[in-house]
């Protein structure tokens, strides 16, 4: 996991963050029934079919009436889609349901009755940009048998919760800690950043939330800002006010801002010279300063090197659409040479 990974788990230890999560973004009207009071993390350490441990989950439970019911949350950081989310799922659900048995944490619903598992609640929170397409069923995932047989097909469904699904202009109506973190996660101007941060400022001020807003600083110090800006060094910042202040003197979202000035100035050269001549030539200077503008954001992520191999495959592409989008897949890529494997993919080289 990586710094922005970690802070984000840190966030979702938080029962504020829980609390406001189920809130906003589970609309169901059993959620009327929760006792949020009761709130608790379940200290489950599980192990993958791979020998390694589940690290980008969080468990928590709260009683529904006399029952407890149990929140699986996975945090999904992958820029890709996972088709076959619902069977890892599966697996993880399973283990949490073998701990609570060699525990003996189940309970009678009536005295003298058997015990009986728990409800569990699974939820994916995913924050790529890419638009989530896999099936959110179990089922979905198995091929359909004969008449009577797919009565046997397992089932399990989970909720997915994209943050880019949501537009700012909803969240931005939400006195939800949820929904702030995912517009800074959504963010694409300094204002929409300047603008959150003065709210979570304002909601966070009882001295009962020390934590919650020391695990905010700390992922936008240690996650947030260094993947906007990787090679920009900060000073060091105590508390959510000095962040903001420090962004109110700096451009947050830059590469939005190249982009937008090599499109304006395609654009004012295609005017200048004419209807047809003009806008193919200020295409072309748009595509130009696109260009340059990429290969100024490789320079700083991944060197002199990657931009040498970036320079021919970036002549190739001739839509702005594909080089705008090209400016979120290098963001998203931790690496030289994922990168270079999405240009080349890009660029048509398979």
């Amino acid at each position: 996991m990586t710094d922005h990974d970690h802070g984000y788990k840190r966030l979702f230890s938080h029962p504020e963050m829980i609390r406001d999560l189920l809130l906003g973004f589970v609309r169901e009207p059993w959620i009327a029934d929760l006792d949020f009071a009761t709130l608790e993390r379940y200290p489950g350490e599980f192990i993958d079919d791979r020998l390694q441990q589940r690290r980008n989950d969080v468990i928590w439970r709260l009683r529904r009436g006399a029952d407890w019911l149990y929140l699986y949350v996975l945090l999904e950081f992958q820029s890709g889609v996972h088709r076959f989310m619902a069977a890892r799922l599966s697996t993880y659900l399973d283990l949490l349901y073998q701990d609570l048995i060699r525990g003996r944490q189940l309970e009678r619903r009536q005295p003298g009755q058997p015990r009986c598992l728990p409800l569990v609640l699974p939820i994916v929170l995913y924050n790529g940009r890419r638009r989530w397409t896999a099936p959110t069923d179990l089922a979905d995932l198995i091929e359909p048998g004969p008449t009577g047989l797919d009565a046997y097909r397992p089932r399990l469904r989970y909720l997915l919760i994209d943050e880019s699904a949501y537009a700012d202009a909803e969240l931005a109506t939400m006195r939800n800690l949820a929904a702030a973190v995912f517009r800074l996660e959504n963010s694409r101007t300094p204002e929409t950043v300047h603008d959150v941060l003065a709210a979570l400022i304002e909601w966070l001020s009882a001295p009962e939330q020390i934590e919650l807003r020391r695990s905010l600083l700390l992922w936008l110090r240690e996650g947030f800002l260094q993947t906007r800006l990787p090679q920009v060094s900060f000073p060091e910042l105590n508390d959510l006010e000095e962040v903001r202040i420090m962004l109110a003197d700096r451009v947050l979202d830059w590469t939005q801002q190249w982009k937008q000035d090599g499109l304006q100035q395609g654009l004012q050269q295609g005017l200048q010279q004419g209807l047809q001549q003009g806008l193919q030539q200020g295409l072309q200077q748009g595509l130009h300063s696109e260009r340059r503008a990429l290969l100024r954001l490789i320079r700083r992520r991944f060197g002199e090197t990657a931009a040498a191999h970036s320079t021919p495959r970036l002549e190739r592409i001739d839509q702005l659409a594909t080089l705008e989008d090209l400016f979120e897949n290098l963001l998203d890529c931790p690496d030289e040479s994922a990168w270079l494997a999405r240009l080349r993919a890009v660029a048509g080289e398979g």
